[in-house]
């Protein structure tokens, strides 16, 4: 069994609130849930409202299908979403 984490830290330019920056997320993490079927979630930076980071987990048997399910997921985010941007990325494996 491998587990796969994913920390994204995204920049909002967008967002002029904690409300504003709710939806984005929101909209975000129920896309990035139902298309690639990974767990998604807030994990930080959550009183500011220009940014965000979140957590993608995924569990596999095999490493290179949870590596490229997580970079899939990466890429999804930075060619669909115009309204954010990737600030800073890391991807662990656990097996």
């Amino acid at each position: 069994m491998v587990v796969g984490i994913c920390t994204i830290r995204l920049s909002l330019p967008g967002c002029t609130s904690l409300k504003d920056k709710r939806g984005v997320l929101k909209s975000l993490m129920a896309r990035v849930h139902n298309q690639f079927n990974v767990s998604i979630a807030e994990v930080g930076d959550n009183d500011s409202w220009h940014s965000a980071v979140l957590g993608v987990a995924a569990v596999a048997n095999e490493p290179a299908y949870v590596s490229g399910l997580l970079n899939r997921v990466v890429q999804w985010i930075e060619e669909s979403r115009l309204d954010v941007s990737l600030v800073d990325l890391e991807i662990e494996l656990v097996k």
